[in-house]
């Protein structure tokens, strides 16, 4: 049986459902599997000839136990990738010798947060329906994640779904994605303030057991792990298509992205480095070169759903470098709440950096990367995959196998920055047309919990809860 406990040591092993309906753990900390099933090399080599979603099936039925059958797992992943508009799902698009893009933007949003949020959405669908009960679910977002968890979760029956925004910090479309949603169970939140302020508050929500009962809170951001076990899945076909262990580039906010790599890695997966592409907020880049993990204020760049001072996930990376330590991760992580400082252990930052490798990129570098690109094959990419293709270049030289850099939104969805460094306009694809004539729906409030808890409260009354 698949069991999972927390980061923090403190609350009992839970069921995948549990973890699925769950989010944040208990105690404060983030599941992830007591053991980590594993996938031989023989298995992976398979994968190259197999469907996406077929793969998905291997990958995930090693992590769901006994919550879902075979049959409900299949079933979930086959209508999750139907919409997708590459028959790949994540299909590898080679830029150079050696060098490829790994697109992980053809959902419905047009972003890589589509490939785990549309199989989530739907198994916390029939999860809540074995247990016959409602949940309220409260996501964070830079950007992306907001309309993926709209486009997922949006008209479900026992839901209510908020979604925080930093008002004035996420691009326009990505705004009118989550804002035009026509259903009555999403409520957007324009938070005065950054995606950090965004995530604590969530966080801080969590933390008032009482509310998280009397709510049946739950979150679908990248803390839940079901959302890191999906993400690992692309990790393996791209080896398996590939034939060599490569070296992944990432942009990087929130760390569950890269982290879903370590996933992959910690299941069998051969992996040469995983590199962790910042823009301006280099939190990340100065943890894992120097052995300082701070924050500071997160400046807005042209890579929004980046500006992150705070990643989540790390506590993940943190967790599985003290070898599991939680105690350490307990003292660690009160530390850095009230200090906004940690300063990593030797061992542990020695155990980080045989696994990954940070570089982080300003809006300069990452306008030209955009530039440089199309003026080689005409082809637009956004901001995040300019930042990971900028990092990408400095560990080219030094790389022994391919280079794969995870290419995360579509170009329309930041069309100011591709227009300012290509002189073009991005092409609206089909999901987005239609998209400025919709009702904007959405609450500006400050940055303030019991403002935030008072609105959830209201709005979760109105659907039953």
């Amino acid at each position: 049986m698949s069991r999972y406990i927390s980061t923090r040591g403190e609350t009992p092993p839970q069921s995948f459902a549990d973890v699925l309906l769950t989010g944040l753990a208990p105690d404060g900390g983030l599941f992830l599997p007591e053991a980590w099933p594993q996938i031989g090399a023989d298995e992976v080599v398979g994968f190259a000839t197999k469907p996406y979603a077929a793969v998905a099936q291997s990958v995930l039925r090693r992590f769901v136990g006994d919550s879902f059958t075979d049959a409900e797992l299949a079933a979930d992943i086959s209508a999750a990738y139907a919409g997708f508009d590459d028959p790949a799902v994540a299909p590898l698009s080679q830029i150079g010798n050696g060098f490829y893009l790994l697109e992980l933007f053809h959902g419905p949003t047009l972003a890589f947060k589509d490939i785990a949020l549309q199989i989530l959405g739907r198994l916390f669908a029939r999860a809540l329906k074995k247990r016959g009960g409602r949940a309220t679910v409260v996501a964070a977002t830079s950007g992306d994640t907001g309309s993926a968890a709209i486009a997922a979760l949006g008209g479900l029956e026992n839901v209510a779904l908020f979604v925080l925004h930093p008002k004035g910090r996420v691009s326009e479309v990505q705004r009118l994605q989550m804002t035009t949603s026509p259903h009555a169970n999403v409520h957007n939140i324009a938070l005065e303030g950054t995606f950090d302020d965004a995530q604590a508050i969530v966080k801080s929500l969590f933390a008032d057991t009482e509310f998280a009962r009397k709510t049946s809170l739950t979150a679908v951001n990248s803390i839940n792990f079901a959302r890191i076990a999906a993400q690992a899945v692309y990790y393996f076909t791209a080896t398996a298509q590939l034939g060599a262990a490569p070296t992944f580039v990432v942009p990087t906010g929130n760390f569950g992205d890269v982290f879903a790599g370590e996933a992959a890695m910690r299941m069998g997966l051969a992996i040469e480095k995983l590199v962790v592409a910042t823009n301006a907020n280099d939190i990340m880049a100065k943890a894992l070169n120097e052995g300082t993990y701070a924050a500071g204020m997160a400046q807005p760049t042209l890579s929004p759903s980046m500006d992150i001072q705070v990643a989540s996930n790390f506590e993940r990376a943190l967790f599985e470098a003290s070898d599991r330590n939680t105690a350490w991760i307990r003292d660690a992580m009160s530390v850095f709440a009230r200090e906004k400082k940690l300063m990593l252990p030797e061992k542990v930052r020695a155990a980080l950096s045989a696994r990954y490798a940070a570089y982080a990129c300003g809006d300069d570098r990452t306008l030209a990367a955009i530039a440089a690109l199309y003026q080689i094959d005409g082809r637009l990419i956004d901001p995040h995959t300019a930042v990971a293709l900028a990092a990408a270049e400095e560990v080219r030289a030094v790389a022994k196998g391919p280079v794969v850099v995870l290419s995360t939104a579509h170009p329309a969805k930041f069309g100011d920055a591709v227009r300012r460094a290509t002189g073009v306009e991005p092409a609206l694809p089909p999901q987005l047309k239609g998209l400025y004539e919709g009702v904007e729906r959405v609450s500006v409030l400050g940055h303030d919990l019991a403002l935030v808890r008072d609105f959830i409260l209201g709005r979760s009354a109105a659907h039953g809860h």
